[in-house]
């Protein structure tokens, strides 16, 4: 009974093929949060999957109905050893995107896995019912070695993530001794490089808005009119240059976060994006010039148009358009004054002459919403976490103040009062959100053992 039977134990798992069967009957439901014909199947998830799961290892199970109109529901999982022991909290997010089914030009299609050398792909393999997975089999061998945890656990498998995880913090305040804990540690995103361990102490907030020019009820023939009428699209694409210029650098002083710190730059500045072989290439000047790419994405803000659209783009005809829309986003770090982002963008706007661009938040569905939260590296558990990578993998991990996406970190930060350190298992060129997500399955198999590892390192330390 030793730190090496457990890590053992987490290889022969994977190496008997038992995890790639796994994921792939989790993959098989189509648990798309974001159309109404997902949520039976979101429930099917909890019911289905994670509950027989959990019991098998001794968790008891409770399942919380979202009172959210159209969210999704949410499961804890509970395994109390001993009140006196320390409580870790986990957390999941079994809903995916959609599917794109036609899309798909590797594999088999999004709900069901196939493999392709090292990767292996589905919908949901890489953000996040992979990742979830690896935890939970973990905290399994744990059991099956120590016989116990030699810790308490609490796990969320919640299924509205996909769709901004819209209720989580209604329940949770409503039964905050339920998901009580002493520590939050959880898997979401990507590595900073697939053969590199990462820890992420927070994540960047996102606030997504749509600016409108909307200037006639009805288009008018561009032969006609063209040079008479003002362009609705024209003056949007102008009114976007100056929010961000042609490198991508925010041009609003308001919307700047606080200096990135000494310790920060400390932390980021060995680090460089990698997509991959078939991944993006970070391009160095974009963003803010005197940063790096991974400062401008794990300690910086940015702004982003996610779509934009004049017209009928599929069947242009020769008209001026009478309105132009944009659905933009923000995507920001702990410290910056989201309360006055709009407000500042409506005085930027005005002053640069733009007092025809409307400023909306979009349809709830597409409105994001996620808030800015951190730890701090000085924390204890970021110490425990790193010491316990590093013992498994030989290597120190990498470490970024916050992912560059968005998830609920909040709720456990700020709701819960948690410190919340994250291990990402996936990478950034696994095509999450899109066409042929996958995840590489040696990283996976690495990541069970960093995971046995500290579920093992953390049991031992509450004797």
């Amino acid at each position: 009974m030793t730190r090496d039977s457990v890590i053992a134990h987490t290889q022969s798992y994977f190496d008997c093929g038992l995890f790639e069967t796994e994921i792939g009957h989790l993959v098989s439901i189509k648990s798309q949060s974001q159309i109404k014909e997902g949520l039976p199947e979101c429930l099917m998830y909890l019911t289905n999957a994670m509950i027989p799961s959990f019991k098998k290892m001794g968790f008891s199970t409770k399942i919380y109905k979202n009172p959210v109109e159209g969210g999704g529901p949410v499961l804890l999982a509970t395994r109390i050893e001993d009140p006196k022991l320390q409580t870790i909290l986990g957390y999941g997010h079994g809903d995916v995107v959609l599917g794109f089914d036609q899309s798909w030009t590797k594999g088999d299609g999004p709900w069901k896995t196939s493999r392709d050398g090292d990767r292996l792909y589905g919908r949901g393999t890489a953000d996040n019912k992979g990742q979830h997975l690896i935890n939970m089999s973990a905290l399994g061998s744990v059991i099956s070695i120590r016989g116990k945890l030699g810790f308490n656990a609490k796990f969320i498998i919640e299924t509205g993530e996909e769709n901004g995880s819209r209720g989580l913090r209604e329940i949770i305040e409503s039964n905050l001794e339920a998901f009580s804990a002493d520590v939050f540690i959880a898997s979401d995103g990507p590595r900073v490089r697939h053969d590199w361990p990462t820890v992420s102490l927070g994540a960047r907030g996102g606030l997504n808005f749509d600016l409108t020019c909307a200037l006639r009820e009805g288009g008018h023939h561009s032969g006609n009119w063209g040079g008479a009428l003002p362009d609705p699209a024209i003056i949007l694409a102008n009114a976007i240059s100056c929010i961000a210029n042609k490198t991508g650098q925010i041009q609003i002083k308001e919307w700047l976060p606080p200096a990135i710190t000494p310790a920060t730059k400390e932390l980021l500045k060995n680090i460089k994006l990698d997509g991959g072989p078939s991944g993006p290439i970070p391009v160095a000047m974009w963003g803010d010039p005197d940063l790096s790419s991974a400062e401008n994405v794990f300690a910086w803000n940015s702004f982003t148009v996610l779509a934009m659209s004049s017209g009928n783009p599929e069947k242009p005809v020769n008209a001026i358009s009478p309105t132009a829309k944009a659905h933009c986003q923000l995507r920001y770090i702990f410290g910056t004054d989201i309360n006055n982002v709009l407000p500042s963008l409506r005085l930027h706007l005005d002053t640069n002459g733009f007092s025809n661009v409307s400023i909306a938040e979009p349809p709830e569905e597409n409105r994001g919403g996620f808030m800015a939260s951190r730890t701090e590296p000085s924390n204890i558990w970021s110490f425990v976490v790193r010491e316990s990578i590093k013992r498994t993998t030989g290597i120190q991990p990498a470490v970024i103040p916050q992912m560059g996406g968005s998830i609920c970190n909040d709720l456990f930060t700020d709701l819960l009062g948690l410190p919340a350190i994250w291990i990402p298992h996936s990478y950034s060129g696994c095509s999450q959100h899109a066409p042929n997500e996958h995840i590489l399955l040696p990283l996976c198999r690495n990541a069970l053992e960093i995971m046995g590892g500290l579920y093992w390192d953390i049991g031992a330390e509450t004797k």
